[in-house]
């Protein structure tokens, strides 16, 4: 191939397409250009054995659109990162004893639940006192975020 009066060997082009390919895969991480990855390595095996240039160009993008519109959907079912329950989840629903009143604009609570003690904070911005049952809603990265429960609560759910 000539460009620029240069003769640049196709081979080199391939070679270029296939270690670009596989950079931006490398910095992406998102299987889609891995794919023209191996439709540049099938062309430059081709051109390696001398086959001409539209032969190499029809084969990468008939490999690179097989592996894309075949493979990709099938990788990613089974690349799926999926939320993993914690350990922490399974207060969600509990109650618990406030042992360091919640007071979020102190950004201050504290709750003691299943022999642990959690930093809490108030869903409504309330403040509650030491000494009150409350439930846990959910949480927000290491905080508690509660409801206060009132006596009646506290008594039904006892039984």
């Amino acid at each position: 191939m000539i460009i620029g009066g240069t003769f640049i060997n196709i081979v080199y082009i391939w070679v270029a397409a296939l270690v670009v390919t596989v950079a931006i895969e490398a910095f992406t991480l998102n299987l889609t250009s891995i794919w023209f990855s191996v439709g540049a390595l099938a062309a430059l095996i081709l051109a390696s054995i001398g086959l001409s240039p539209l032969v190499q160009m029809v084969v990468f993008v008939v490999v690179s659109a097989l592996l894309l519109i075949l493979v990709r959907p099938l990788t990613r079912k089974f690349l799926r990162v999926r939320g993993e329950k914690t350990n922490a989840d399974r207060i969600i629903g509990q109650q618990a004893i406030v042992t360091v009143a919640i007071d979020n604009a102190l950004s201050q609570g504290e709750i003691k639940l299943l022999g642990q003690n959690w930093s809490a904070r108030s869903q409504d911005n309330s403040k509650i006192a030491v000494g009150t049952t409350v439930r846990v809603l959910s949480i927000a990265g290491v905080k508690a975020i509660v409801e206060e429960l009132q006596t009646q609560e506290v008594q039904e759910e006892a039984l």
